[in-house]
């Protein structure tokens, strides 16, 4: 079978066409490269955790939280289904009994303020609300720190810590207000505080 006669001019658009073809492959792969690289290197959160740049003139007066009746802290569903971290299973508590218990309470700053918390609520490291493993969510908990007598009404709407030994997570000012921001860590007593 004979070849097919081109016209003059078809084979250097052809060979136009296949290295303009090339070229852009080869640039959209460095640019998805590069792309791609960026993403990685970038980090989500920054590396120092603390109060962020400004924290609010006002953080030892920002008051506790009020308890008031929540009927999601009564239903075993959403972030009070049972849930495994770290191969550690954990039944989140329901209802209205009594809880006291004495451990760490450390606290999260910058680095998780404005990420989603367990309740699916924004985490405001300024505001007063904490995390606990088992406490209903949303609840409210006294969190008292023995060595000064200092104490919060903080609200429960965030899973965590899970980390040894530590009992409760506290935003930046719950912590700052209890006396503890330097240490990171201090041993507190947690109770349960249900609406009047």
């Amino acid at each position: 079978m004979p070849l097919p006669l081109l016209r003059p001019g078809a084979v250097s658009r052809t060979c136009a066409l296949t290295q303009a073809l090339r070229l852009t492959r080869v640039l959209g792969s460095a640019v998805l490269a590069l792309t791609l690289g960026a993403c990685g290197s970038a980090p989500k959160r920054p590396a120092v955790d603390g109060p962020g740049d400004k924290p609010p003139a006002n953080w030892a007066s920002v008051p506790s939280a009020v308890p008031r009746d929540e009927p999601a802290a009564r239903e075993l569903r959403g972030p009070n289904k049972p849930y495994e971290v770290l191969g550690q299973r954990y039944i989140p508590r329901v209802g209205d009994a009594p809880f006291r218990e004495r451990g760490l309470a450390s606290w999260y700053g910058r680095k998780f303020h404005g990420n989603r918390t367990a309740s699916g609520e924004i985490y405001d490291m300024y505001g007063m609300t904490g995390a606990h493993k088992t406490l209903p969510i949303p609840s409210y908990a006294r969190v008292t720190n023995p060595a000064n007598g200092r104490s919060v009404v903080v609200r429960i709407n965030d899973r965590g810590p899970f980390k040894p030994g530590r009992v409760i997570d506290l935003t930046w000012t719950a912590a700052a207000q209890l006396g503890f921001i330097n240490q990171g860590e201090a041993e507190v007593i947690v109770e349960r505080v249900l609406p009047r």
